[in-house]
C-alpha cells in the first residue's frame, strides 16, 4: 500500500469495542474518498491512509481515553426524546430544552453531525489543511454511527428485549466476519440541498430497522436454542470477551447475517456514499477551494497510478486491498 504525506500508527483494538468495528469504520471513511469527485478527490487521496486510520479514532477517545464528553456524539436513544414533530433543530436548541444529564444519557448524534458540517466548511474555507482531514475522519465515523440501527434506540443492546448483545454482532462481528465478500461501491458523491433533513433521514431509516432486527434475531433465538448461540470453550463453558459479554457461536452469527438479507452490507454502502455526499456538500458550500495546492506536486504525481488502481477495484466492488482483516 502506498505511504502518504500523513501517517499514523496503527492501533490495534478490539473490534467490540468500536462501533462498525474497526473494519467497518476504515472501510467507510476509505470508500467515501473513492467516491468523491474531482478536483476534490485528488487532495483526499493523498492522505487515504490517514482518513482511513483516524476513521476509529472518536471511539479511542470515548473507550481508551475515556473522554466523557465523547459518548454521547455516537448515539441518539430517539424513544426517550418525544414526538418527532418536537424534535430540536440545533445543538443549541437541544441544550436549551434539555439538561446536560438528559443529553448525556440519551445522546445527541444528529445534532453534532451537523456542527461537525459547520467546522468542516470553515475549514475548506479557509484551506487548513490539518483541521481539514481530522474533521472530515471524525465526521465519517459520526456518520457510520448514524447508519447503524442500534445508535438510535434506548434499546441500544437488545438489553430491553431479553436480546443483550446483539449490538457487537450488528455493528462488529458479522461485518468482520463477511465483510470481505461485501460490494460496496455507491457510485458518485451527490450534494446535499438540505443538511439538516438529510440528517434527520439517515436517523429515521436506521432507526427504522431497530424492530426488524429484533424481531428477525428473536425467531433465530427460538429456532436454534441457547446451545447453539455461543461460542464454548474445551470444558463446554459459554466464551466470554474482555468485557464479560457472551461471544455468539461462527453458526448462529452467520444465519442472522442470511436472515437480515443485505442489511448490514447495505447500510455500510449507504454510509459510505454519505460520508463522500457530506464531504463533498461542505466542499461545495466552501466555495469550492482548490485543495490540491496544499500538496507537493511530487505527492500528487507519485500517487496518480495508485488512485487510478484503486478507482478500478472500487467500481469493481472490491475492497480495494483490505480483505482478510480479522478481529474475531
Amino acid at each position: 500500500m502506498k505511504k502518504t504525506i500523513l501517517v499514523i500508527g496503527a492501533v490495534s483494538i478490539s473490534a467490540v469495542l468500536v462501533s462498525w468495528g474497526i473494519f467497518g469504520h476504515e472501510h467507510i471513511n476509505k470508500g467515501a474518498v473513492l467516491a468523491l469527485p474531482q478536483p476534490m478527490q485528488t487532495f483526499f487521496y493523498n492522505h487515504i491512509d490517514f482518513v482511513t486510520q483516524e476513521s476509529t479514532v472518536p471511539d479511542l477517545r470515548k473507550y481508551t481515553l475515556s473522554d466523557k464528553a465523547e459518548n454521547p456524539r455516537h448515539f441518539i436513544d430517539l424513544e426517550n426524546f418525544g414526538s418527532m414533530d418536537s424534535l430540536p433543530k440545533t445543538m443549541g436548541e437541544a441544550k436549551a430544552k434539555y439538561d446536560d444529564k438528559f443529553l448525556s444519557a440519551n445522546g445527541f448524534l444528529p445534532w453534532y453531525i451537523e456542527e461537525m458540517m459547520e467546522k468542516l466548511t470553515k475549514s475548506m474555507k479557509e484551506k487548513r489543511k490539518t483541521e481539514i482531514l481530522f474533521i472530515a475522519a471524525d465526521l465519517g465515523h459520526y456518520i457510520g454511527d448514524a447508519h447503524m440501527p442500534f445508535h438510535t434506540s434506548a434499546n441500544h443492546d437488545g438489553q430491553k428485549t431479553n436480546q443483550k448483545g446483539i449490538h457487537a454482532l450488528w455493528e462488529a462481528q458479522l461485518p468482520e466476519m463477511f465483510g470481505s465478500k461485501y460490494n460496496l461501491y455507491c457510485g458518485d458523491a451527490k450534494y446535499i440541498d438540505n443538511v439538516h433533513n438529510e440528517i434527520w433521514n439517515i436517523i429515521n431509516s436506521s432507526h427504522a430497522l431497530v424492530a426488524k432486527t429484533l424481531d428477525i434475531e428473536m425467531e433465530l433465538r427460538k429456532k436454534m436454542g441457547e446451545a447453539k448461540m455461543y461460542k464454548k470453550d474445551e470444558k463446554g463453558e459459554v466464551m466470554k470477551n474482555k468485557f464479560r459479554s457472551s461471544i455468539f457461536s461462527d453458526e448462529y452469527a452467520t444465519a442472522l447475517h442470511t436472515n437480515l438479507q443485505g442489511m448490514v452490507e447495505n447500510q455500510m454502502k449507504l454510509s459510505t456514499k454519505s460520508v463522500a455526499s457530506f464531504w463533498y456538500t461542505a466542499w461545495v458550500n466552501a466555495g469550492k477551494p482548490d485543495l490540491n495546492d496544499l500538496d507537493a506536486k511530487e505527492v500528487t504525481d507519485r500517487n496518480s497510478k495508485l488512485m487510478k488502481d484503486d478507482l478500478k477495484e472500487w467500481k469493481a466492488g472490491k475492497l480495494f486491498g483490505m480483505e482478510g482483516e480479522k478481529e474475531f
